[in-house]
């Protein structure tokens, strides 16, 4: 796109005659939104997840381990994020790839040692990156030398998990027992498993490897309690703090209602799951865990200490884990009730939208948690992917990657992305064929259904064997075949890339209107997104997302009445036709197929002064915030009348040129 030329302004006499119109945009550049109560840094950074055994290998196992991620993290620094969070780095015998923990203070070996992971500590640091550790406080291992004591019954490990009796098989012969009740497990069967040492079912909501923790038991909370303090005084700035809403079960352990849509009784949908999931006491622990944290960050000072949880809830569940608030019961605003999660991870990109969701479907899905969350004391939050999830390329669409990372850096609040959507990684639906995949969904016919494998294959690091990601004859899981292409060193050498569009993006968040600007969002048509971020005294910023191929004629001005004729690209696509600095005009906007476009409102000023190299005049910036302070002081100026200071030739004439139309658009 071509710069439109204008006439410059020449002569030390250009400031007085446009003073007034200076002036007045001045007093209406004003714009209602309410910036957050506080802005702590982990409400101004991206967060990246980190999945330790794909990231980078070190000594060529062709497992990922704490010293390639200390060897990578120059990127996460390039790439502008400022915390990541690890998924579970933990003695563990990996049924579940780390979420079945053997022993809460000692590092996986295949992934280094404690003194491996005080060195990426030290080395985040100096990067000044936060590291958020993966906390399982719901269920351990049957490794875990807590479960082995419970199973001899000692002291005081005795009621350390969920112990049941059998019940009393009524076709058997009055010895053959049943489960206690009609459970499930999230991974399908029964959540309960026989012991035969001890002569008990115990409870386990996922694999029969992973026995839940009995946190009505005092000295449980206590332990985890524990963990919590060791990884604090190792220096981590915090937890992801996993399957948050199974820690407690309903007293008397009743069976759960059926659901009526699924007849199989071993399947998780068979029932609804009112007596294992979503119970208060899971918020309450919550609220002891953040009480915990913030006490730490008082007695030991630094920067907060935060939680962020992970709960596949309803959004009015999903609330209370932010805080306990009476709205009866406030003082300044703020709430006296117990503070929660720093971030309740809001899922709904995931889970409610996908590639055949239309742009009505976006801005209510948006518009959902941004209703539903609490107005005081609470960040949004976005997270587009994860270990659990199919890719963002894989769910919306490859074509789409750099749109919805548009969508992502530009919502209110806090953003999260999981490693590789940076550059627009994709799933590898043969990732098993390594062997050693996904334990907990196996190699069976229902693997591309169900396994999780797809989305945790190698980071692709460049074009060389492995992708750059071990040195080794193998990967654990196979490394994606289109690596030779989508690669970040590839992308960071082309003009435009996935990872250039995404790494200007994570920088242009950083603008004050971002992070504290209010959002009005409208689905255009069907098939274009469009929002406005505005926050008084700041630039005005527009979001144009096309979710289709065809292009698109947009006029912004029909929705938002007060942007300036003309806007300024501030990003846009890897594909787009459209480059950062091109003018457009926002009356007849053309979108092209599947971009995300970020555009700056230009003020008429600016307009006004720019030359005919499309340059603004030199003094133009400073003049600007020089009126913007004088505003009041303006208002007096034009009160006593412009006579009085010899001003009237100038504003009459300025006056009459705007009347005659010789300031042309």
């Amino acid at each position: 796109m071509v710069n439109q030329q204008r006439q410059p302004i020449c002569g030390a006499s250009w400031w007085w005659q446009w003073l007034p119109i200076m002036l007045l945009l001045a007093i209406s550049q004003t714009t209602d939104a309410t910036p957050p109560s506080n802005d702590d840094w982990w409400q101004r950074t991206v967060f990246y997840q980190i999945y330790p055994r794909s990231f980078m290998d070190s000594n060529g196992d062709g497992v990922g381990d704490l010293r390639g991620i200390t060897s990578r993290l120059e990127h996460l620094k390039d790439a502008g994020i400022g915390a990541t969070w690890l998924s579970p780095i933990f003695r563990s015998p990996m049924v579940d790839f780390g979420y079945d923990i053997a022993d809460y203070t000692a590092i996986q070996p295949e992934y280094g040692t404690m003194e491996d992971f005080e060195a990426l500590l030290a080395e985040a640091k100096r990067l000044g990156i936060k590291i958020i550790l993966d906390f399982v406080p719901n269920h351990t291992s049957d490794q875990c030398e807590w479960f082995r004591r419970s199973v001899a019954r000692e002291h005081p490990y005795t009621d350390y998990y969920v112990w049941q009796d059998g019940r009393v098989d009524p076709n058997g012969n009055g010895t053959a027992r049943l489960p206690p009740n009609n459970w499930q497990s999230v991974f399908y069967g029964s959540a309960w498993t026989l012991h035969p040492d001890r002569g008990q079912y115990y409870l386990h909501q996922f694999t029969a490897q992973q026995p839940d923790l009995n946190f009505r038991n005092p000295a449980v909370v206590e332990e985890m309690r524990e963990v919590l303090r060791f990884w604090l005084r190792k220096g981590v700035a915090g937890f992801r703090i996993d399957a948050v809403n199974h820690l407690f079960e309903a007293d008397g352990f009743p069976d759960e209602p059926e659901t009526g849509t699924d007849r199989d009784p071993l399947s998780y949908g068979f029932t609804h799951h009112i007596y294992t999931k979503d119970l208060l006491e899971d918020y309450d622990m919550v609220y002891q865990w953040r009480a915990l944290l913030d006490d730490w960050s008082r007695v030991h000072g630094g920067d907060a200490r935060i939680i962020m949880t992970e709960a596949y809830a309803n959004i009015t569940f999903t609330m209370k884990y932010y805080h306990a608030e009476d709205d009866d019961d406030q003082a300044d605003g703020q709430p006296r009730a117990a503070a929660g999660s720093h971030m309740p991870f809001n899922f709904l990109l995931i889970t409610d939208l996908n590639r055949d969701s239309s742009a009505q479907d976006f801005v209510y899905t948006i518009q959902k948690w941004l209703t539903y969350m609490p107005r005081v004391g609470a960040t949004a939050n976005w997270v587009l992917g994860n270990h659990d999830q199919p890719r963002v390329g894989t769910r919306y669409g490859a074509e789409r990657i750099d749109a919805i990372h548009t969508l992502l850096l530009t919502l209110p609040g806090i953003a999260v992305t999981y490693y590789g959507e940076e550059i627009g990684m994709v799933d590898n639906p043969d990732a098993i064929s390594s062997g050693g995949g996904d334990s907990v969904t196996g190699a069976s016919d229902a693997f591309i259904v169900f396994s999780r494998d797809p989305e945790r294959t190698p980071f692709q690091w460049d074009g060389t064997a492995n992708a750059g990601f071990s040195s080794g004859p193998t990967t654990w899981l196979p490394v994606h075949p289109n690596y030779r292409e989508l690669n970040l060193a590839a992308q960071r050498l082309a003009e435009r890339s996935h990872y250039k569009t995404y790494q200007a993006l994570v920088a242009l968040r950083a603008h004050e209107t971002f992070r504290k600007g209010s959002i009005q969002l409208v689905p255009y048509s069907s098939s274009v997104v469009v929002y406005v971020r505005e926050l008084a005294e700041a630039d005005t910023f527009v979001v144009v997302i096309n979710l289709v191929a065809g292009e698109r004629t947009v006029d912004l001005v029909a929705v938002f009445p007060k942007l300036s004729a003309e806007l300024t690209v501030a990003s846009s696509g890897s594909a787009s036709c459209y480059r950062v600095g091109d003018i457009v005009q926002a009356d007849k906007l053309i979108v092209g197929g599947y971009d995300g476009l970020v555009l700056r409102s230009v003020p008429l000023l600016s307009r006004a002064l720019r030359n005919l190299d499309g340059e603004r005049h030199p003094t133009a910036t400073s003049v600007w915030s020089a009126v913007k302070d004088a505003a009041v002081i303006a208002s007096i100026i034009i009160a006593l009348g412009s006579s009085y200071y010899g001003l009237r030739a100038p504003w009459q004439s300025v006056a009459s040129g705007l009347a005659e139309g010789s300031l042309k658009k």
